[in-house]
């Protein structure tokens, strides 16, 4: 299909449920009835939104039999619980999903904002896990970047603006969290907190269905809505104006996203935010498991709770659920204090996603005590208990004051990681290496004293939305070569390494990323008015701006090349375009000034008549996950280059792979189990390893002696420093260039010279395209293991303690007698 013919509203190519008749009169039916639109006056987005309401009718059927067939089952479910969940538009993914689309796709034309759902959601839904996410609806996502002079400015993501066709409101499910007041304590009772200000907590819920399975499970988001009598006390004194404008106070806790930048900033605004997504998320789960087929029909006991209920903590964001559990079955639901841990232990689990020391989230107990006075008793309390235990080391102060939940230093803090570590069950990272570090130096103290607590579990992608949807062309191509079960069973793509020396095969992939190249170059033409070489290498590098993620050291390789065709402007080159983007943190002062350097190099770059077609640099402006779909199936070569030891996972790493792109990468992070499955030689690896950065911390890093030994290096640090790039204000690159020689934690310089070589290597075998597509070829075919189907299968069996079923749940359109029987086949399972 065309490119343009894909990105019109069709339903070309619908099978299955209704035939084309019915699907249209639906349509009809919503343009008319839902949007109070007719033809004359319908936009693009009108057309998008009747189209998704469509495809809803579809769902909600299957929707409601999901959750008839949990009550009927009883199994136990699975809440994940995240401040952020990144996916792209709904619809094709939805459409795929339910078996209303061909893999070839339908378009999706207008403008319908992103449906948040990640991969973990979409997998959890296809191995039929009784699973739900939990979060915060945020009235504006993360922000619009725009580049303007070649800096980064922020624009508000107002992704509510036209309605969101994929919610349901819950009003009848409306919550109390409370905040501030004190705590009331009298001797022989209980504590009381009292004296708090309520915020109310409306749910929003949204369909995640699996793949061809008739599941569909809930993400449910919570949205924050002052009570009518919020601050109405100031009425009696005249002022009715000013109380209703006070609501906004309360109501601003899920106006907006933090940007994640890896840095830990105590907001208040921000605990407020990850304590009203728990204490609203935990009443649900607790009247879930109060009124389940099981509880409603004998005397309800909390023993069974961690039978019937895993709550996977996402970072360390929703760290106050472990106090707010305790406070609800101590305070509330009158157990006591041993039996209520116990409990609380065995129902959570706890996954890290950094070992950046500055990111790890550490609360002033002077705020804690001020925002969620009662939930600091708890956490002192809980404190006191473990370090009873550590007390196993009488003779180790230090380790003590290192495993403490309560830091002294710098001010009273609470450590949130140190909380999830103890009040977890399970504690996992998300990559080999990663989990490895975890163990041997960020939590040595916890892993040596529970060792069996710790686990790996690496990051996967879903193939539905990272392959069907973003690359229909190779997804075909890849069903008629081994069939269409890869789709739930990555590993079968292993079958493609039969096929690594057909000919035929080979022309047939390399013709598929080159129509992907073709169509992402029309569409810069097109959206950015930019004009790139479709026959150049695509060398792309798409990610948060981060000095760790070491955009800088692409930037120096960009003028290394720029350099080596000007002093030989005749000699043989491999085109390419170097693609860099991604959102800087608005308070990241290091991570704008890295893009303004980027957008200068590209303005010389590109405007040199004597680099001609040879080199180009693009920066993608307001880089996202929709823009990913476009940009991932279009690359080359895939850029990976972090410090050893500091990338958590990746899946950026683990989209290219599965889209044919190579990956240029250190060993860090997913890379290393990329290199694994598909051979290091596959794999363009540079740099220095995890034990050799330890080393030169150890030892020291020298940048000043790089600089003097590397000529090509000095060059290009001196065109900076300079003015080169810049030469209306010679000293705008000035903190950069301090950054690099006095206090780079992630040791550009020191990578520089194995980066540039092993470029040299990729260049020459991006000359030959038949080997290079062969080694495409064996990278597609290494990348079952990054499927998130296998990362959910391990979390399920190895963390949650519960099984993935093939069990498919009857339709809608057969009767309830059906239901019951399957649901009667996953309880004797």
């Amino acid at each position: 299909m065309g490119l343009e013919k894909r990105k019109q509203i069709s339903i070309r190519g619908i099978v299955g449920v209704e035939n084309v008749a019915e699907l249209k009169k639906g349509f009809n039916r919503h343009l008319h009835f839902t949007l109070v639109k007719d033809r004359n006056v319908a936009t693009p987005r009108d057309y998008y939104f009747a189209l998704a309401h469509t495809v809803r009718d579809h769902l909600v059927g299957r929707w409601i039999r999901t959750q008839q067939f949990y009550y009927e089952a009883d199994p136990k479910r699975v809440y994940y619980l995240s401040l952020e969940f990144y996916m792209g538009r709904a619809l094709q993914n939805t459409m795929i999903n339910l078996g209303l689309q061909n893999a070839s796709g339908v378009g999706y034309g207008g403008s319908g904002r992103d449906g948040r759902r990640s991969c973990f959601l979409d997998s959890m839904a296809t191995l039929g896990l009784a699973a739900y996410g939990y979060g915060i609806r945020y009235e504006y996502g993360i922000f619009n970047q725009k580049i303007k002079d070649g800096w980064q400015v922020e624009e508000a993501d107002d992704w509510l603006r036209y309605g969101n066709p994929w919610e349901k409101a819950r009003p009848e499910f409306m919550l109390p969290v409370h905040f501030y007041g004190r705590v009331e304590e009298e001797d022989g009772k209980e504590p009381k907190w009292v004296d708090t200000q309520v915020v109310l907590a409306m749910p929003y819920d949204t369909p995640i269905p699996g793949y061809m399975n008739n599941t569909v499970n809930t993400m449910r988001l919570w949205s924050a809505r002052a009570p009518n009598d919020f601050n109405l006390r100031d009425f009696n004194v005249g002022d009715y104006i000013q109380a209703v404008l006070d609501r906004n106070l309360a109501e601003n806790i899920s106006r907006v996203l933090y940007p994640n930048d890896n840095f830990f900033e105590g907001k208040e605004l921000r605990l407020k935010q990850e304590y009203f997504v728990v204490a609203a998320t935990l009443q649900d789960v607790i009247r879930r498991f109060k009124t389940s087929k099981r509880n409603c029909s004998g005397p309800l006991s909390f023993d069974s709770f961690p039978d019937k209920v895993a709550i996977q903590l996402n970072d360390t964001h929703p760290a106050m659920a472990i106090p707010e559990l305790m406070r609800i079955f101590v305070d509330i639901e009158k157990l006591d204090w041993d039996t209520a841990w116990n409990i609380t232990k065995q129902t959570f689990a706890y996954t890290n996603h950094t070992v950046l020391p500055e990111a790890l989230e550490r609360w002033p107990v002077e705020l804690m005590e001020k925002l969620l006075p009662r939930h600091l008793q708890i956490i002192y309390r809980i404190n006191q208990i473990h370090l009873d235990v550590t007390s196993l080391f009488p003779d180790d102060m230090d380790r003590i004051c290192r495993m403490s939940l309560i830091e002294e230093e710098g001010g009273k803090r609470v450590n949130m990681a140190h909380l999830c570590i103890v009040g977890s069950h399970k504690v996992n990272g998300v990559a080999e290496i990663h989990s490895d570090i975890v163990k041997r130096d960020v939590f040595r103290d916890f892993n040596e004293l529970e060792p069996e607590k710790f686990q790996n579990k690496t990051n996967g992608i879903t193939p539905r939305r990272w392959l069907l949807l973003c690359n229909p062309g190779l997804a075909d191509l890849i069903a008629e070569a081994i069939g269409e079960e890869y789709v739930k069973d990555l590993n079968q793509l292993q079958k493609l390494n039969d096929l690594v020396d057909y000919d035929a095969f080979i022309r047939d992939v390399a013709k598929v990323k080159q129509d992907n190249k073709l169509k992402f170059a029309q569409y810069l033409e097109k959206v950015y008015k930019v004009d790139i070489n479709p026959a150049s290498m695509f060398d792309v590098h798409v990610k948060r701006i981060h000095e760790y993620k070491r955009q800088l050291l692409n930037c120096l390789h960009v003028i290394t090349m720029y350099n080596r065709i000007k002093r030989s402007p005749i000699k043989p080159f491999v085109p390419r375009t170097v693609i860099i983007g991604g959102k800087a943190a608005p308070g990241y002062h290091m991570a704008k000034m890295i893009i303004k350097l980027i957008t200068s190099v590209a303005d010389v770059v590109n405007n040199d008549p004597v680099i001609g077609r040879k080199l180009k640099v693009i920066y993608l402006e307001n880089y996202r996950v929709s823009l990913a779909e476009k940009v991932i199936p279009a690359t080359d070569l895939s850029e990976q280059i972090s410090t050893a030891g500091t990338e958590a996972s990746g899946t950026g790493n683990m989209k290219f792979m599965l889209n044919g792109a190579l990956t240029i990468g250190t060993m860090d992070g997913a890379n290393v189990e990329m290199a694994e499955e598909a051979g290091e030689e596959n794999l363009f690896i540079f740099g220095m390893r995890v034990e050799d950065v330890a080393k030169m911390d150890k030892e020291g890093y020298d940048a000043l002696q790089y600089y003097e030994s590397l000529p090509e290096l000095k060059q290009a640090i001196n065109q900076i420093k300079s003015g080169y790039f810049s030469p209306k204000q010679p000293e705008m690159f000035s903190d950069i260039i301090n950054m690099l020689f006095h206090h780079d934690r992630f040791k550009v310089f020191a990578d520089y010279e194995s980066y540039v070589k092993c470029q040299e290597r990729v260049s020459a075998l991006y000359k030959d395209q038949r080997e290079w597509t062969r080694v495409v070829i064996k990278n597609i075919a290494a990348s079952g293991k990054f499927s998130s189907d296998r990362t959910i299968k391990e979390y399920a069996t190895e963390i949650w303690g519960v099984e993935p079923t093939d069990l498919k749940i009857p339709p809608p359109s057969e009767p309830r007698e059906a239901l019951e029987e399957t649901a009667r086949a996953l309880r004797k399972n």
